[in-house]
């Protein structure tokens, strides 16, 4: 455990709060942007709490009355930092979260969805009919269609499945559950690298800030492919499609998708090493009671 003094908390502070606004800049249009809306309207972390500074669980503010009134905050050993207690109150999420990308990432990654999840998402629908009816659909309805029915789906992503049009669910070569989402995830899967973002940020403030805002941008970049690659045309937003209808298609996303699933490694390694620590914390807490 580190104790961080007054001059080391506010240089943290202050690298964090330049790492953040080069980000998120002054983007005032978030929400007409494919990429940026997903960030901010499926995962639930908002703007301001992301901008906000944490250390994690495992140092301690020396000077740090100001985070006392914080949620998990309060009086630790030599200072103020996040509650022996609080951590003891997450430690089922906590373990549950530890265990599920630790067993994610020890799975075989798979490369061959040709994120075919997104074409899913508006199979046999006309334009009126999509979720998104301000982005055209970059070959038609029809054609969407039939590239499903050509290239298949087969998605293990529960939380891209349950987005899926009545008619494409039985389409898939497997049916997952949110049950059976330990069993089915996989290190290859575009979603659930994106959702190292979601696990790191549900575990604020005992994981570190910089940590939250490395799953974010990488979530941020695995969406970028996701959207390239989805049925819509999205020119006006200066995305570049990946034209997964065509065989160089197919091989350009898989191959994007081997080298995201490399960057995630780490990300995923980190929360997995950083909350094994904690856990230690815990546990060294739980003998000393």
């Amino acid at each position: 455990m580190a104790l961080i003094h007054r001059a080391q908390a506010q240089a943290r502070r202050n690298a964090y709060a330049d790492r953040v606004n080069e980000v998120l800049g002054g983007n005032q249009n978030r929400l007409n942007d494919p990429v940026e809306a997903f960030l901010w309207t499926y995962y639930s972390y908002r703007p301001r709490e992301l901008r906000r500074y944490h250390p994690g669980a495992l140092d301690v503010f020396a000077d740090g009355e100001e985070v006392s009134s914080w949620r998990g905050y309060g009086p630790r050993q030599g200072g103020f930092g996040v509650r022996l207690d609080f951590i003891e109150k997450r430690r089922l999420t906590l373990e549950f979260i530890t265990d599920f990308l630790r067993t994610t990432g020890e799975r075989t990654a798979q490369h061959n969805c040709f994120g075919m999840h997104e074409w899913a998402m508006v199979y046999g629908q006309q334009q009126e009919e999509i979720r998104h009816t301000t982005w055209p659909l970059r070959l038609g309805s029809e054609a969407t269609t039939k590239l499903v029915d050509q290239i298949g789906v087969r998605c293990s992503h529960f939380d891209a499945f349950r987005f899926f049009t009545p008619k494409a669910i039985p389409l898939n070569s497997i049916t997952p559950t949110r049950e059976h989402q330990r069993d089915l995830d996989q290190p290859g899967c575009v979603h659930a690298n994106m959702d190292l973002y979601k696990w790191s940020y549900k575990l604020s403030p005992i994981l570190p800030s910089d940590l939250v805002l490395d799953a974010f941008l990488n979530a941020r970049r695995l969406r970028e492919i996701d959207m390239r690659a989805s049925p819509y045309d999205l020119s006006d937003m200066h995305l570049i499609p990946i034209k997964v209808e065509t065989a160089e298609g197919r091989t350009e996303y898989a191959n994007e998708q081997r080298r995201m699933a490399q960057e995630s490694v780490s990300i995923r390694n980190a929360i997995v090493a950083y909350c094994e620590q904690v856990v230690t914390l815990r546990e060294a807490f739980d003998e000393a009671k």
